[in-house]
C-alpha cells in the first residue's frame, strides 16, 4: 500500500493498516514519512537585507513588506517589528507579493513527479489570520479588531484571496492538499473572543475549506496555544487534519470527541511531555494519541522540528516514534513497513 493510499484511509477513517507517519531523518537513518510537500519559492529579486542589531538580534524584511526581528542564539523565527501597512491609506496603496505567479511553483510540479506515490501537500501563506495580523503588526491588528473591524475585514480579505489563489495553483498541480500555520491560542484563550472569531474570521475558514473541498483537496491547519473554542466550529465546516504540538492543552479526552470526524496529526506533546526526557513517559503518551485518537484512522504522528528550542534531545523524540511504530501499525502485511523494524 503506497502512503498516499494511507494517509487517505487515515484521512477517511477507513481502517488504515496503520497510523500516518510524517518523521524526518535520525542519526542518519530515514524514518517513515508519508507525505512530501513543496511551497512558492522565494522572488528572486527580492532582498531580505538580513543585518545584526548589535543587540543580540538579526533584522530582515520580508516580500509582504514588514521587518522582523529575532534573537540569534535562541530563536530560528521572529516578530515583527515594523509595520507594512498602518493605516487605511496604506492598505488602497498596498501591493501584496505575487504568490498568484506560476513561475514561483515550478518546484511544485516536479515534486508531483517525484514523490508521486506520497500525499501531497502545497503550503499556503495562512488561512487569512496568520499574514494578516503581522502586516500592521500583531498588537496594532488585534486593536483594529475591536476598533476598526472595517479595516481588518479588507486586509483579510486581500490575503485571503491570495490564499484562494495558491489553492486553485496546487489543484492545477495535482496537489492532495493544502497546509498551513496559523496560530490562534495562548496558554488559556483564544487570541480574541469566540464571538469576534465567529463574527470576523470564520467566513475565511468557510472559504478556504470550499475551495479546497471543491477541487478534491484535503485542508491541514497548525495551530498552537488554547483553541479549544474554535475546534467544533472548524470540524462542523470540514477542516480536515488539525496539527496540535501541545495537546495537553486541550486534553486528549476532549480531542477523541471529534477523532471520528477529522483528523489529528502531532508529536509527543512538546510543552508537557517531551521536555521531560523520560522515556517511560514519552512512550505513554505515545501510546495514549493511538488509542484514543488513531484505532480507526484519524491520526498521523510526526517530529517537532526545533528540538533546540524546546530543550529535547532529538533521542527523546525517536523513543516516541519507536513506540508509534509498535501501537500504531495494525496490518503489518499492508503498512508498507519493513517486518524487521517492528
Amino acid at each position: 500500500m503506497t502512503p498516499r493510499e494511507i494517509i487517505r484511509r487515515v484521512l477517511e477513517h477507513d481502517n488504515p493498516p496503520r497510523i500516518g507517519f510524517t518523521y524526518s531523518n535520525y542519526d542518519g537513518k530515514t524514518r517513515l514519512r508519508d507525505t512530501a510537500g513543496c511551497g512558492p519559492a522565494p522572488n528572486p529579486e527580492f532582498n531580505e537585507n538580513r543585518r545584526e542589531d548589535g543587540q543580540g538580534g538579526e533584522l530582515w524584511e520580508d516580500e509582504w513588506g514588514c521587518t522582523w526581528r529575532r534573537l540569534i542564539d535562541w530563536t530560528k523565527g521572529g516578530e515583527v517589528v515594523a509595520a507594512a501597512i498602518s493605516s487605511r491609506e496604506d492598505l488602497e496603496n498596498y501591493q501584496p507579493p505575487d504568490l498568484d505567479n506560476p513561475a514561483r511553483y515550478e518546484r511544485c510540479a516536479q515534486v508531483v513527479e517525484e514523490y508521486s506515490d506520497y500525499y501531497l501537500l502545497g503550503g499556503i501563506t495562512g488561512c487569512c489570520f496568520n499574514r494578516a495580523r503581522y502586516l500592521p503588526t500583531l498588537p496594532t491588528y488585534l486593536e483594529w479588531c475591536a476598533s476598526d473591524p472595517d479595516l481588518v475585514n479588507d486586509i483579510n480579505k486581500m490575503v485571503s484571496d491570495i490564499v484562494i489563489g495558491q489553492v486553485d495553483i496546487y489543484a492545477d498541480l495535482g496537489f492532495d492538499g493544502v497546509t498551513f500555520a496559523e496560530d490562534w491560542g495562548t496558554q488559556d484563550r483564544l487570541l480574541v473572543s469566540p464571538p469576534m472569531w465567529d463574527r470576523m474570521f470564520k467566513w475565511t475558514f468557510e472559504r478556504l475549506i470550499e475551495r479546497a473541498h471543491g477541487h478534491g483537496m484535503t485542508v491541514w491547519m497548525h495551530s498552537c496555544g488554547y483553541v479549544r473554542d474554535i475546534i467544533p466550529p472548524l470540524v462542523d465546516l470540514g477542516m480536515d487534519v488539525f496539527q496540535f504540538d501541545q495537546q495537553g492543552v486541550h486534553g486528549l479526552d476532549l480531542l477523541s470527541q471529534y477523532s471520528d470526524r477529522t483528523t489529528f496529526w502531532c508529536p509527543v506533546d512538546i510543552q508537557k511531555i517531551l521536555p521531560t526526557g523520560d522515556e517511560a513517559q514519552i512512550r505513554e503518551w505515545a501510546g495514549l494519541l493511538v488509542d484514543k485518537l488513531g484505532r480507526n484512522g484519524g491520526f498521523i504522528a510526526k517530529d517537532y522540528g526545533d528540538n533546540a528550542s524546546i530543550g529535547v534531545d532529538p533521542l527523546w523524540q525517536h523513543w516516541g516514534y519507536e513506540e508509534f511504530k509498535q501501537v500504531g501499525v495494525f496490518d503489518p502485511a499492508e503498512a508498507n513497513i519493513d517486518a524487521a523494524e517492528l
